[in-house]
């Protein structure tokens, strides 16, 4: 047994040894990306707005549809906005000069490889595309709409490119963007945006994003004075904050002025996506609640 002992002892010193004399294989990224698939190319590469308003995309985009991408074409943007803060569940939005859009993916920790301004690369070939309560997607077949793609198809249809540039980001001001719901518009949904001087309609010093309405499993959504229901041609159409319970932010307390009774000013930075007759703000983390000092 002594034997053993000293072999395996002897192993370990030697393995040791190699590690301290530089010989041990450290990884080596000058290929590309430990990610994705790095033999994609940028030819056929189109804009996300050229996208969505391809003659064979473009009615699944806006009618909720799901269709299989048969051109040999390419889009390529920056994350705006991913599941860090735990409140985007298992997809990213992507968004170039023209527009945006959201990637699904079924597959947690996207941020890990996926961070806020990393510029990547996909191939659509042989993807689906359509909308998902008119929120246009990238992604596979789901009951009759568009869903989530599986980790193992999204692997060859990606490829990162350079390191994440948080400071290329330029958010939209939503009140430029806020009325094309009423014309059916979908070419802002999925955009980065800012809700520039807002307050929380249910903020009074206790309430939290969970005292919110419920909508849908695990959300809720809190509206803002700024942005109160309105109704054309019989429908009513409402600006929400929409928080998973699993959000990192999920149960703090909404900006309020304790010891002057009121409530507190805030810019809201989040993915501005649709469903169907509602703008649904996705605030991606606690840091893009920025309150404003009186």
């Amino acid at each position: 047994m002594k034997h053993i002992h000293y072999l395996l002892f002897g192993l370990l010193c030697g393995l040791f040894t190699a590690c301290q004399d530089g010989d041990w294989d450290e990884p080596n990224f000058e290929n590309g990306a430990p990610y994705g698939n790095n033999d994609i190319t940028e030819d056929g590469l189109v804009t996300i707005a050229e996208l969505k308003a391809d003659a064979d995309y473009k009615d699944a985009f806006n009618n909720n549809g799901c269709v299989l991408v048969t051109k040999d074409i390419k889009i390529k943007g920056r994350v705006t906005g991913n599941d860090l803060g735990g409140n985007i569940y298992k997809q990213f939005a992507l968004q170039d000069e023209t527009g945006a859009l959201i990637i699904a993916v079924n597959q947690g920790g996207l941020n890990g490889y996926l961070a806020e301004g990393q510029e990547v690369l996909i191939d659509l070939k042989g993807l689906y595309v359509g909308g998902y309560g008119s929120t246009p997607e990238v992604g596979a077949p789901y009951n009759g709409s568009i869903g989530r793609m599986s980790k193992d198809v999204w692997d060859k249809h990606f490829k990162l490119i350079g390191e994440p540039d948080a400071s290329a980001l330029q958010p939209t001001d939503f009140l430029t963007i806020c009325n094309d719901i009423f014309d059916g518009k979908n070419d802002n949904v999925g955009k980065l945006v800012v809700l520039k001087n807002v307050t929380f309609t249910i903020a009074n010093g206790e309430t939290t994003f969970l005292n919110g309405t419920s909508s849908g499993s695990n959300y809720y959504s809190v509206q803002m004075d700024q942005f109160p229901n309105k109704t054309k041609s019989s429908k009513t159409y409402k600006v929400v904050v929409r928080t998973s319970s699993y959000a990192d932010f999920a149960a703090m307390k909404l900006p309020y002025d304790v010891e002057n009774g009121k409530k507190r000013a805030c810019n809201i930075y989040g993915i501005a996506t649709r469903f169907n007759n509602d703008w649904q703000i996705s605030i991606r983390k606690s840091s893009d609640i920025e309150i404003i000092e009186n």
